[in-house]
């Protein structure tokens, strides 16, 4: 009995180290072809130019090519949707940006649930939004344009991107900490919208500093409050919308890398390290902030933090103000 009882065990023990072996194993032989990388936007914009930096970068890292593939619309939904789909294996993974904070509490019905379906990988890059204004507007700052705004309320109309974009809410936060009233005119995507406020179809908006600081410059918009913590090295004599007197006003458009919850912890480790290599290598810091914008590469504890304070912040501001897409 003994005998078989100590067989037994040893049996066990073989067998328990041997699936540590083959575990162990299969996170070092890991990728073994292509990865794909699913992108919420259209190729050509800011965001897709940071991913297609850090894409280049990271093929190097892990060995393969990693294949982006731009999948528009509905906020970043239909991508979020397939990504939180596609198989746990690691070869398929998520470059998401802030939108995915913001569709939860602004949409009655999502196919996926953000928190639950999503490991948080790394951040890539982040920038901020600034509060500009059509130069004919006689406004020069954000207490001008709250003046006004509450003065004529429903008399001015600010475009963004679409509704629920960060664009959108940027500017939704303002008037609920605010008291304003100023007409909404969503387009379709961020160009469309800047070039309404450029033409003066519209005449405020949040824009994108990379977008915004050329335009601020050439005097063609005129800034009035940067939507960070700290000023803008683009743009240094624009003060923060918090100078500005406009209390923890903070929109930043972000972008990280996201995995299916149920990918194995070994390969989420392995693509979180040679995320952080690619994202924090000198060239790839370059060519990011030369796009206006500022590389991260965070721990996986520090974006999740993040994420989930940020989904928290714009479901007050959606509740407050009111937003909902259907």
């Amino acid at each position: 009995m003994a005998r078989s009882i100590s067989l037994g065990i040893a049996l066990t023990a073989a067998a328990f180290a041997g699936a540590l072996v083959a575990t162990s194993s299969g996170a070092q032989e890991f990728p073994t072809r292509s990865v794909r990388m699913i992108l919420p936007f259209p190729a050509g914009g800011g965001s897709d130019l940071v991913a297609r930096i850090i894409a280049q970068k990271y093929s190097q890292q892990l060995g393969q090519q990693v294949v982006v593939d731009n999948r528009a619309g509905a906020s970043g939904n239909i991508a979020a949707d397939l990504a939180s789909k596609a198989p746990a294996d690691g070869y398929t993974i998520f470059f998401a940006n802030s939108s995915i904070s913001i569709s939860p509490a602004i949409y009655k019905k999502l196919s996926f649930d953000p928190v639950k379906d999503f490991s948080a990988i790394s951040m890539a890059s982040s920038y901020p939004f600034v509060l500009v204004a059509h130069p004919a507007l006689p406004v020069k700052s954000v207490k001008d344009l709250v003046a006004l705004a509450k003065g004529k309320p429903n008399s001015l109309d600010y475009s963004s991107a679409g509704t629920g974009t960060m664009s959108h809410m940027a500017m939704e936060m303002l008037r609920v900490k605010t008291g304003t009233r100023i007409i909404h005119l969503p387009y379709k995507g961020a160009a469309p919208a800047t070039v309404a406020l450029l033409t003066g179809e519209s005449q405020v908006a949040f824009v994108v500093m990379p977008v915004a600081a050329p335009h601020i410059a050439g005097n063609r918009l005129r800034g009035l409050g940067v939507a960070d913590k700290v000023r803008s090295a683009v743009a240094p004599n624009v003060p923060t919308m918090i100078e500005a007197g406009v209390p923890d006003h903070v929109a930043v458009q972000w972008n990280g890398l996201l995995v299916p919850s149920k990918t194995p912890q070994a390969i989420q480790d392995k693509l979180y390290k040679e995320w952080v290599a690619a994202v924090k290598s000198p060239d790839v810091v370059q060519r990011i902030r030369a796009e206006g914008a500022e590389p991260s590469g965070n721990t996986p504890a520090e974006f999740n933090a993040f994420f989930r304070a940020e989904a928290a912040k714009w479901a007050d501001v959606a509740k407050k103000s009111g937003t909902t897409v259907d």
